[in-house]
């Protein structure tokens, strides 16, 4: 459930059949969200929202709700690229090098580029539609290397290196940008 607030913007609710009270905390997106009992009505949750303004205001960073809206206006514009582009991207550098995976998922995680798990998945971060494409492409061989090696070994790093022969270059710079928004 999510409440509209004019201070507080979009208030994320969260029903928790453990919670036996209500607490408040900032989501990773900096949006104040609400954890409350299972049995909490809409409207039990406003007027507590109500009623707890000073103690909210006083103890949590929250970010501004135009910040916020920016924020979720920018993520989905990276979204749209990352679907337009990534998947594709990330089939023809497979197929060219050899390379086969299950599923392609995209991301909004604030510390990765990107993951492959042992089902085979590659999971591939919408902020890579900020980075340059030899980038892009850097991050993407990387995690088809992880196919046939699930570490960071020294057989990892060559076979990254087979397929991008400036993959320290681009590591380097890919520092110097922020997979999160």
């Amino acid at each position: 459930m999510r409440i509209n607030d004019s201070e507080f913007g979009e208030v994320i609710v969260r029903k928790n059949s453990l919670a036996k009270n209500i607490k408040f905390s900032v989501s990773t997106s900096g949006r104040l969200q609400m954890s409350v009992p299972t049995y909490t009505s809409s409207f039990l949750a406003k007027r507590f929202l109500n009623s707890n303004r000073e103690m909210i205001r006083a103890k949590l960073p929250l970010k501004n709700p135009g910040e916020q809206r920016a924020r979720d206006y920018q993520k989905k514009i990276l979204m749209k690229k990352a679907r337009e582009y990534l998947p594709y991207r990330l089939e023809y550098l497979a197929k060219l090098y050899g390379y086969e995976y299950d599923k392609c998922r995209l991301s909004h995680a604030n510390t990765r580029w990107g993951s492959c798990s042992s089902n085979r998945t590659i999971s591939l971060n919408i902020g890579l539609m900020k980075v340059p494409e030899e980038l892009r492409d850097y991050v993407i061989l990387h995690e088809l290397a992880h196919l046939n090696h699930m570490n960071h070994s020294r057989d990892f790093w060559a076979e990254v290196g087979r397929h991008d022969k400036n993959y320290k270059l681009h590591e380097r710079r890919l520092k110097g940008f922020s997979p999160g928004l």
